[in-house]
């Protein structure tokens, strides 16, 4: 029975998302194509590829059309390397490497590059997920993710000191693995025209940060929650209400220390069969096990990584207590810690080099690279078993099951 392998993974640093970061002015065809290079310098045999599968949550400006297919020929490949964008809001880098394990599981392909992309600095932010839909509109109050945060945050009773708590964390873990290079293997520098090293490091992290200095940060959303937004005069937070009225009067916990980072990045993983990588001498990283996507009520919008973890453990018959390390996105510090709240996952395993409130979340590449997040550190740690978990806008998540081989 043939089997999905990660053979190899790299990324870019997470460049910080304005246009003062270090990585504004690259465009993300040029990040993408800056690593399909990197892959072929380290052994992978472009001309072999059956298709590169990219997530992007942006598809417009210096994202749109399709991204992959330029960032294949931006590389130089082979014309005959086709290339695939999708969107899956924040999982679109997760989907497309468990799209890439589907075409090889199923005899179809056996090799296939995926990951994602995303240049936070250059979004326009666009429109929200009922594009001026009025039916949609009136059967699902949309609300921002931040009140959606904070809506998760009061439902499950966690203050402000806990969030803070948490992004203090998710900072000192981060710190840690920076200071002691626990990235390097992933990590490819981003260079400019002239080979000079643009950004070698992740830029978002902020060493020292602590539980007291991010009590000091005004909460994000509470101006916005209280503005009448609807043509009844209603505000996000009485939308909110309005489908969760136990939720009471919402408690804004949420603010940029303890929500994910805004960064410019990208990522790829080259998943292979096994037989492929047998018959040309490739030393495998993992094996994927399985995949799951999960749809949630769309107004609290984040709460389905807890269950799509649940649907991926089913598949694969296993519990919560074979697996060694957790990666779950902190989209913002609720969501994480409703996910160990409801699945009763030791903290000690989660997010153990931090996190998206220290590093970043590059939104269409941030799935493929907490995959490499997870392998990497099951080798340093000599542990056998992952799994990788986002939220993503509608109200979906993903998540991921690698064993490390």
């Amino acid at each position: 029975m043939t089997e999905a392998w990660i053979i190899d993974g790299v990324r870019t640093p997470r460049g910080k998302g304005k246009p003062s970061g270090a990585l504004h002015g690259v465009h993300p065809q040029e990040l993408l194509g800056g690593l399909l290079s990197a892959l072929a310098e380290r052994g992978l045999a472009p001309e072999d590829v059956a298709d590169v599968i990219m997530g992007n949550g942006e598809h417009a400006g210096d994202h749109a059309n399709d991204v992959a297919r330029s960032a294949v020929l931006t590389a130089g490949w082979p014309v005959s390397v086709p290339g695939l964008t999708l969107n899956r809001f924040c999982g679109g880098g997760q989907q497309a490497v468990m799209a890439a394990a589907t075409g090889v599981l199923a005899g179809w392909q056996d090799v296939v590059v995926a990951g994602g992309v995303e240049s936070m600095s250059r979004h326009s932010y666009g429109q929200p997920l009922d594009a001026g839909n009025p039916v949609l509109r009136e059967r699902y109050p949309m609300v921002p993710q931040g009140i959606s945060a904070d809506l998760i945050a009061t439902l499950e009773g966690f203050g402000r000191s806990d969030v803070d708590a948490f992004a203090a964390r998710s900072q000192e873990l981060a710190a840690t693995a920076i200071k002691e290079d626990r990235f390097a293997r992933s990590l490819i520098p981003v260079t400019g025209a002239d080979g000079t090293v643009l950004l070698d490091r992740d830029e978002h992290a902020r060493p020292g940060t602590t539980a007291e200095s991010l009590a000091t940060l005004p909460p994000s959303f509470e101006r916005s929650g209280a503005k009448p937004r609807d043509d009844q005069g209603r505000s996000y937070d009485d939308m909110a209400r309005a489908v969760y009225p136990a939720a009471g009067e919402i408690q804004h916990v949420h603010h940029a220390g303890n929500s994910s980072g805004v960064v410019d990045g990208a990522a790829a993983v080259v998943v292979a069969s096994d037989r492929y990588a047998r018959a040309h001498g490739l030393t495998p990283r993992a094996r994927i096990v399985t995949g799951a996507v999960l749809g949630a009520e769309p107004v609290i919008m984040l709460t389905a990584p807890g269950p799509a973890s649940e649907q991926c453990l089913r598949q694969a018959g296993m519990s919560v207590a074979d697996i060694d390390l957790w990666e779950i996105n902190e989209a913002f510090a609720a969501v994480p810690l409703k996910v160990m709240k409801d699945l009763a996952i030791d903290p000690d395993r989660v997010n153990v080099n931090g996190g998206a409130i220290a590093l970043g979340h590059p939104i269409g590449a941030t799935g493929a690279m907490l995959l490499q997040t997870v392998i990497d550190e099951l080798e340093r740690r000599d542990l056998s078993t992952g799994l990788v978990t986002m939220c993503t806008g509608g109200g979906m998540a993903t998540a991921t099951i690698v064993e490390r081989i």
